[in-house]
């Protein structure tokens, strides 16, 4: 099982420097664009709010999200306020998640994510982890895919990897990198694609952000073309 003590420290330090480096941003640079389509910085902070709330939701059995159209209500609602608020409310949720995860509790429960997804509760705090992590690069305020720890990348790409495994539309594809970790994505086979590059690159690709695969390299055909997240 995972090591949900560890992922749930991870995810107190992925907050820190998170809150230390938004707390040197601005209202201003709050409402510029973020590397996100459509949203502005204020959005990012705004969801990663709420996300926080949501995973207390999940932890104490009630549905993620009250809808879809709910989250992007409140995404929207919450993105323009001032820098304090926002980081006021980004340690409060965060705080509150991670007192969900205090008591005892059976973590290799089942538990029910957005869209019917469902997963073991000792994966949450990596989910946590990823949001907080993954949305700091997001932000576009200095903090890029090659700052992320190694480890984080390491498993959000055997993740990624193993989300686009079995989809058809995907060509079974090897990844690569130089000093030789190896996965596998797509559907059933030998892979007929290898794709290569750094941890970041392929973490770029397949997460759909930086230059989304265009540092890597690829043999036996085309790089393959993923499914939005």
């Amino acid at each position: 099982m995972t090591d949900h003590v560890h992922d749930l420290r991870s995810v107190r330090e992925a907050t820190d420097r998170l809150l230390t480096a938004v707390a040197k941003m601005d209202n201003a640079a709050l409402a510029e664009e973020s590397h996100l389509p459509g949203w502005t910085r204020g959005h990012i902070l705004a969801h990663l709010a709420r996300n926080a709330d949501a995973l207390v939701n999940v932890f104490e059995g009630r549905p993620m999200y009250e809808s879809a159209a709910a989250r992007d209500t409140d995404i929207a609602r919450d993105a323009g306020r001032p820098l304090e608020e926002h980081l006021t409310d980004l340690r409060d949720s965060g705080a509150r998640f991670l007192a969900t995860t205090e008591p005892d509790q059976d973590w290799s429960r089942t538990v029910e994510l957005r869209n019917g997804i469902t997963d073991l509760a000792a994966n949450v705090p990596f989910r946590r982890w990823v949001e907080v992590d993954l949305h700091h690069v997001d932000l576009n305020i200095g903090y890029e895919l090659e700052d992320l720890p190694a480890e984080f990348t390491d498993r959000e790409i055997t993740f990624l990897a193993d989300r686009w495994s079995a989809r058809p539309e995907v060509p079974p594809t090897a990844l690569t990198t130089a000093d030789g970790r190896t996965w596998r994505t797509g559907s059933a086979g030998e892979p007929t694609v290898t794709v290569s590059g750094t941890a970041a690159g392929l973490l770029a690709w397949l997460a759909g952000r930086g230059d989304k695969g265009a540092s890597l390299t690829t043999t036996g055909g085309p790089l393959p073309e993923l499914p939005p997240l």
